[in-house]
């Protein structure tokens, strides 16, 4: 029997059955065409990505080493979004979501904005108004004509002079030691590990230095790695400008944990602030503000400071460290009524840090006392009974 009589013979017992199999067929094709979005939606998708994570803002932004895995969909905002096509709400500031290796695994993470959106707006306003242009202009114009970016692009080194005036806690009274620790660890850039800036581009250098006006948190977690034993969570990259670390649950929702576990927390809170004060890199990193947002613990109950744009940094192996320190190391002295607030420093008039006194310096250290108890009240016995 030849091909064509085995088919008309297949024709002819069963037409019901090919004419089924047939529509089948076709309504497959044709839904498998409507699931393919058109050129135009694609675009516009890709399009509010960009927006989404302010890479349309480059390069006045944090850096774009996590952009592969968030376009690839390694980085999902929840279970139900798989794609950056499917974005949640863009009027928030962090987000919680889930970042997959090699291996398969899924671990928990932040995706956070270095300011809220509409700060973010004000801030980028301000920016285009103080220069004199309109306020929706272009900001990176706008800081590539300023005379601190022009000194930037000549300089292999970032120098003390080339930070004056931002604000910083970290840039306080910044040194040549630990400016050199904010290049060596940056790994917005290809090549790590050297404190020259030659490999930097113009680009590169506008972005750490929009961090650094911005925001220092990206860049605290860079320069004190968790991995080493720091108390900060792992930094995992940015894009655009939205930064991505691991995720940790907030210290408040162990306040109906049992006792053990809140004293647990309780007390590695006094070690990591211990552990702050003294380290063998010689750089005492202190809290300029306290508050229970700032803190977080991970799967492994482990506590960390998952908020460091407030911490400021000395280094002791500066000349001028010897003014800054306090005239005792006790992690947590009783507070005194010298203990002030740090007033705002202005650049004018200038003010040296050999001109800071301890309880300008160290509103931290002095307020310990009362922040840790206001931090710790939920972990008392009174709470509990």
């Amino acid at each position: 029997m030849t091909r064509s009589s085995r088919k008309a013979r297949v024709l002819r017992t069963a037409p019901g059955l090919y004419v089924w199999v047939l529509s089948w067929a076709l309504v497959e094709v044709a839904a498998s065409a409507d699931l393919k979005p058109a050129p135009a939606s694609q675009e516009k998708a890709q399009s509010f990505g960009r927006r989404f994570v302010g890479l349309d803002k480059c390069n006045v932004c944090v850096g774009t080493s996590m952009c592969q895995k968030l376009y690839k969909g390694d980085i999902r905002f929840s279970p139900r979004l798989s794609s950056h096509a499917e974005l949640p709400p863009a009027n928030q500031r962090s987000y919680l979501g889930n970042l997959t290796d090699d291996s398969g695994t899924w671990r928990p993470v932040v995706l956070s904005r270095l300011l809220s959106p509409m700060a973010q707006r004000l801030y980028d306003r301000h920016i285009c108004t103080s220069a004199g242009h309109e306020p929706s202009c272009s900001v990176e114009n706008v800081l590539r004509a300023t005379p601190r970016f022009q000194v930037w692009t000549k300089s292999h080194l970032l120098l003390p002079p080339m930070v004056k005036c931002l604000s910083a806690p970290l840039l306080r009274c910044p040194s040549q030691r630990l400016l050199d620790r904010v290049v060596q660890r940056y790994t917005e850039v290809r090549d790590v590990g050297t404190v020259q800036m030659k490999h930097f581009s113009e680009k590169d250098k506008l972005r750490l230095l929009y961090t650094l006006a911005a925001n220092q948190h990206s860049l605290v977690l860079q320069m004190f790695p968790g991995p080493e034993g720091w108390p900060f969570p792992r930094y995992h990259g940015s894009c655009g400008r939205v930064v991505v670390w691991a995720g940790t649950r907030p210290l408040s929702s162990l306040y109906s944990s049992p006792l053990e576990r809140r004293a647990d927390a309780a007390y590695q809170l006094l070690h990591i602030a211990q552990s702050l004060a003294s380290n063998s890199l010689q750089f005492q990193l202190y809290y300029t503000s306290v508050s229970a947002e700032m803190f977080g613990y991970a799967e492994d109950c482990r506590v960390f400071v998952v908020d460091t744009s407030t911490i400021g940094v000395i280094d002791l192996l500066a000349a001028h460290a010897r003014d800054l320190l306090p005239a005792t190391r006790s992690v947590h002295p009783r507070a005194s009524p010298s203990c002030v607030k740090m007033s705002s420093l202005s650049c004018s008039p200038p003010v040296t840090c050999d001109l800071l006194t301890c309880p300008a310096m160290w509103p931290g250290t002095c307020l310990s006392a009362q922040t840790l108890a206001s931090l710790t009240a939920p972990f008392s016995m009174q709470h509990v009974l």
